[in-house]
């Protein structure tokens, strides 16, 4: 069968899964970090959000071992001010790399949730309208 044979269908994101070995811990941290109250979850895993929500659901998957090696794939945040995205992810209990990336069109850190999965706090000039690259 190829893909001309095929009836082509519509497929919709609908959530990134992340394994972790303290699923509470980590779930509750991106809870809080992005506003994102629980969903119905399975027994031992914890969902963000509902399947008909407009965002995709964060899913929180046990394992039994941790984190090795980078991720290829990670979640983008968007912050109003980089410096404030950066202490509130630190006062959650993840920590920033202290990599960081200046361009034409914002700001980018890289931070990690207190497993070490890697994600990135963005400021965006067109999005908010402010300079993130003025720091103070």
């Amino acid at each position: 069968m190829t893909l001309q044979d095929t009836e082509m269908m519509a497929n919709r994101w609908v959530g990134v899964t992340i394994d972790c070995v303290d699923v509470e811990r980590v779930a509750g941290f991106w809870s809080a970090l992005l506003d994102r109250p629980r969903g119905p979850s399975e027994p031992g895993w914890v969902y963000l959000g509902d399947p008909g929500d407009q965002q995709p659901r964060l899913v929180f998957q046990p394992v039994a071992e941790p984190k090795r090696g980078k991720v290829r794939v990670h979640l983008d945040v968007a912050v109003d001010d980089i410096d404030q995205g950066i202490a509130q992810v630190v006062a959650l209990g993840g920590r920033w790399t202290g990599e960081r990336h200046d361009y034409d069109e914002g700001v980018v850190v890289v931070m990690a949730d207190p497993e070490e999965h890697e994600f990135c706090l963005v400021q965006y000039r067109s999005l908010f309208g402010a300079d993130p690259t003025d720091r103070g």
